[in-house]
């Protein structure tokens, strides 16, 4: 594939690069690629290839592609807004809010023109199913018992410190459910180490979102709506 050519599609998922949510100060983070003058050899392409050498993504990121992939590499973008209406009740139109903070946020929204290819995402997919599913997978002993299936991933990030290995952040990434996609839940810890631990954290999440968590919870039907208690 070469170093451009996987810098192109790892730009097309998101990483790297700011997703566009609505918060002053969202970091770019970095992933590898060939710089003019740079010196590259094949060794560096297959260290990006398994995420190592100097990628820094950040959990944002790391959510938005991991939707990406659930939801077959199609583009999205993360945000932390339903709606918009003004104080007469008429709703803005989505693309006037999304173009006013796209230029607050100095955001440019591009089509690569990349399409993804079903067999190699589904390659991908069912990689990641097997992370949580098989009796191998490394957090297979957090999801077995769980009874929705999830995709996942688990990852060490590695950071030197004086040109050694000091420490690593632990991650988790995933998606449920795996034939129907709802929900991605990306988990990081600062020098957590094994990527491992970090799945328990998102199988409760996914666990609160699915309501397991929920007993005998009674709903109050005739509650006063917000609107009628401001006016």
């Amino acid at each position: 594939m070469g170093i451009d050519n996987l810098a192109k599609y790892t730009k097309h998922f998101g990483l790297g690069k700011k997703t566009g949510i609505e918060l002053i100060g969202e970091a770019t983070g970095r992933l590898n690629e060939r710089t003019e003058g740079q010196t590259w050899n094949p060794g560096n392409t297959i260290q990006s290839a398994i995420g190592q050498l100097n990628n820094q993504y950040t959990p944002i990121q790391m959510a938005k592609y991991t939707s990406m992939l659930a939801n077959g590499g199609k583009s999205l973008k993360p945000t932390l807004i339903k709606s918009i209406q003004q104080v007469d009740g008429i709703e803005i139109p989505k693309e006037e809010y999304e173009s006013y903070f796209n230029e607050k946020l100095g955001i440019t929204n591009e089509d690569d023109g990349i399409t993804i290819n079903p067999d190699n995402l589904k390659t991908v997919l069912e990689g990641m199913r097997d992370v949580t599913s098989e009796s191998g997978g490394t957090a297979y002993r957090y999801f077995k018992d769980f009874n929705i299936t999830v995709g996942g991933k688990t990852g060490s990030a590695q950071v030197e410190v004086g040109g050694k290995v000091a420490y690593a952040h632990a991650w988790f990434v995933g998606f449920a459910p795996f034939d129907d996609p709802e929900i991605a839940v990306v988990i990081l810890v600062e020098r957590g180490g094994s990527g491992s631990y970090t799945a328990e954290a998102a199988r409760d999440v996914m666990a609160e979102y699915f309501g397991m968590n929920a007993n005998n919870v009674e709903e109050n039907t005739n509650a006063i709506p917000t609107t009628e208690i401001q006016n």
